[in-house]
Parts: structure tokens; sequence; C-alpha cells
């Protein structure tokens, strides 16, 4: 009897398995993105434990949630700053990154204050402002993008 040699896997496998199912299941997801400004006019960037490089704080939308209301609650949980009044919308963004059919909806707050309190939080390696000409060399596409966009050195794109 020939014993065959069984064939693991990769993690690379499982995880493109992985996207085509989330995919399939969730074919549209929404999700927002917020700048927030110090009072140096400093943007504020979170740096994720699950992925690469330098993001306005954000995430998804939860079901029965408001977008607004998205947007208050993940930038507290992510940086501890509570916004102090509605973020303002800025402009909704498609999202086609890893096998994603992502809205982004960009909002700017405009005050906010900090909150002494910081549960423990595995997704968020660090949080920090930056000026926007010293931004880090890894802060994603879409966030110097929307950076140039909100400056007015480029007009506004519709793809994150």
């Amino acid at each position: 009897m020939v014993m065959k040699r069984l064939i693991r896997p990769t993690f690379a496998a499982y995880e493109s398995v992985a996207k085509v199912i989330r995919r399939a299941r969730w074919p549209l997801t929404i999700g927002v993105r917020v700048v927030v400004r110090d009072e140096d006019k400093r943007v504020l960037l979170v740096r994720h434990t699950y992925s690469a490089g330098w993001h306005f704080p954000g995430g998804g939308v939860n079901k029965r949630e408001t977008a607004v209301d998205a947007a208050v609650r993940e930038v507290r949980e992510e940086t501890q700053i509570e916004l102090m009044q509605k973020p303002a919308l800025v402009g909704v963004f498609l999202n086609l990154v890893q096998i994603k059919c992502d809205h982004i909806m960009l909002f700017e707050a405009s005050t906010w204050r900090r909150v002494d309190e910081k549960p423990p939080n595995m997704e968020i390696a660090e949080a920090r402002f930056f000026a926007e000409n010293e931004l880090p060399s890894d802060a994603s596409g879409g966030t110097v993008r929307r950076l140039a966009e909100l400056a007015g050195r480029q007009p506004q794109g519709t793809m994150w």
C-alpha cells in the first residue's frame, strides 16, 4: 500500500479562502474614518496591530448604528478622544482593497477632549498627532490622498 503524503495548505491559502468567503457573505460593508486635528493643526493617526501603516481613526458601522455614532465611538475606542460635537461629513469613498467592497464615510471633527479612561485595546498599537508635512512614510494611500484633498492640493476623488 502506498501512503500518500498529506499536503497542508499554507496560511496564505487559508487567508485567500477566508477573503472569498467574506466577500460572498458580506458583499458590501460601511466604514467610517475621522480627521481629528489638534491646536497646532496636526492630524491624528493610528497604527493597528493587525495591518501595516498609519490611518485615520475609524472602523465599521455596527448594525442599527448611525455612521455618525460609529465615528464618535471609534475615535473614543481607538484614541481615548471624545468628540464634543457631531463630526461633519467630508465625503463617501469606495475601497476595493483586500477583495472588499467597502464604502468609507470620511468625517472631520471640530472640537474634542481627551478622556482619561484607557480600556485594554488589542487593536491599536499606537495613536499620535503628525504635522501634515511630517507624515510617517507608511501612512496609508487613502489617508495621504484625503489630506491633500482637504488642503486643496488635489480635487476630491471617489476611491479610497
